[in-house]
């Protein structure tokens, strides 16, 4: 039972070389002081053996509790310090034993009753599923459900856009049509008021541009494509009711996929800044938190927002959901309101597989 414990000790925390040796310097004058006192009282009884043995017994628990914090958190730490605990508790009942004078063998009573526990311990254990494996599978639901998330919001998109198109620029067009066939039915008859019908047509043209301009500003913002993700904030922010102010940068090589669910991501939160907060200011910090990358979007308002509560805060959610990120909110009532967007150094999308990610935007 200690040899299970102990060959865990290759991952043991390192002790420093001083406080190695300071220990056991300790633990030398502590035996040497207990023998000198028993060779001047006297001898008779050998009592320094069970000091000797306090002293061990101190050093072999810190040695245990060192050896167990080296195994990785969860069941297996769990079990590691229940084989160590068990073990050093049999073998203190044993040298007790010994250093009592032997006979009947009352240390099976403690012994066996804890070898069936680390055993029944270690069979639970080794029944349960892997934490690699709990980890991989809650991965590929997450996957899962980002992927239908993002699949239900292109069929949206694409709703919407036709909605867009259908109200806005198909109505300009077929007036421009109808415009231009009244032009040429007068353009001999009237000149001035084909002039006129053509004004209208032309402006009409210029409304129908505007109206595919703005479709395609919400499906992917130019600047963004042009320039990155940090300049294209800063343009967003410029048309905004409240002075919003941009600071920080994000590394270059980021794929467009992850730009454009964090610029959607980070113009949602400033739309409920406007909206809602009652700010006077607000802010945008692009940093990073290790390797982690973070976006903070923050404002004076009046604070609490709650992720639980409307459509467009689950929406930015799942919208982090398909490249990894994840979105933290810190709005207590009152405020201020920090929205915090981290994109892990380890998601899939900033290690470059991104091909899925990319069919579904």
């Amino acid at each position: 039972m200690v040899g299970m414990t102990l060959s865990l000790s290759s991952t043991a925390p390192r002790m420093s070389r001083a406080w190695v040796v300071l220990e056991a310097s300790g633990a030398a004058a502590v035996c040497g002081i207990t023998w000198l006192a028993w060779s001047l009282s006297g001898r008779g009884y050998f009592w320094p053996r069970w000091v000797w043995f306090g002293v061990a017994t101190a050093l072999t628990a810190e040695f245990l509790v060192r050896t167990v914090l080296g195994v990785r958190p969860g069941r297996r730490r769990w079990l590691a310090s229940g084989r160590a605990a068990s073990g050093l508790l049999a073998a203190v009942d044993v040298v007790v034993w010994l250093l009592s004078g032997g006979g009947f063998f009352w240390p099976m009573f403690i012994i066996v009753p804890l070898a069936g526990a680390v055993g029944a311990h270690t069979w639970i254990v080794g029944r349960l599923p892997n934490e690699r494996e709990e980890e991989l599978t809650e991965r590929v639901g997450t996957l899962a459900r980002s992927r239908q998330v993002a699949l239900d919001g292109q069929a949206a998109e694409l709703k919407r856009v036709e909605r867009d198109l259908h109200d806005g620029t198909q109505a300009r067009i077929v007036s421009l049509a109808l415009t231009l066939g009244m032009a040429e039915d007068v353009i001999h008859k009237d000149p001035q008021a084909a002039a006129r019908l053509l004004g209208e047509a032309r402006s009409t043209a210029s409304g129908a541009l505007d109206d595919l301009r703005a479709v395609m500003q919400r499906i992917h913002p130019a600047v963004l494509s042009d320039r990155g993700l940090v300049p294209a904030v800063r343009a967003l922010a410029l048309d905004l009711a409240l002075p919003v102010t941009v600071t920080g940068e994000f590394p270059p090589g980021l794929p467009p996929p992850v730009q454009s669910a964090l610029y959607f991501a980070i113009a949602e939160c400033l739309a409920n800044v406007v909206k809602h907060s009652h700010a006077t200011v607000a802010g945008v910090t692009f940093g990073a938190d290790g390797s982690d990358l973070t976006v903070v979007v923050s404002d004076d308002g009046v604070g609490g927002a709650d992720l639980t509560r409307g459509t467009g805060m689950r929406g930015i959610i799942h919208r982090l959901e398909t490249v990894d990120a994840r979105l933290d909110v810190a709005s207590p009532r009152g405020g201020p309101t920090r929205a915090t967007i981290t994109l892990p150094a380890t998601g899939s999308a900033r290690s470059g597989t991104t091909e899925g990610v990319e069919r579904e935007q």
